[in-house]
C-alpha cells in the first residue's frame, strides 16, 4: 500500500490528537480527529527541523484502519 503524503492545510478547524507513536524516532506518526474527519501525520526530523507532512483526510472509521498501515511496514 502507498500512501500519498501531502502538505498540511488548515481544513479542519478543531483538531485533536486522538493516538500517536513515540517522538523519540526521526519520524513519529499521530492520528487527528474532528468534525467526523480524520488524518494521520507523519513528522520527520531532518537536520534539527522537523516538518509534518499529512495524508488526505478520510471518515474517522476509513482512518482507524489506514492508521496500521505504516505502523505494521504495510506501506511507505
Amino acid at each position: 500500500m502507498w500512501l500519498g503524503w501531502g502538505h498540511p492545510n488548515q481544513m479542519l478547524e478543531q483538531v485533536r490528537p486522538v493516538v500517536w507513536t513515540c517522538v523519540c524516532r526521526a519520524t513519529d506518526y499521530g492520528r487527528c480527529e474532528g468534525g467526523g474527519w480524520a488524518f494521520v501525520q507523519r513528522n520527520v526530523e531532518l537536520d534539527d527541523r522537523s516538518r509534518m507532512p499529512e495524508i488526505c483526510r478520510w471518515l474517522v472509521t476509513e482512518t482507524r484502519v489506514i492508521w496500521t498501515a505504516p505502523l505494521s511496514g504495510r506501506t511507505r
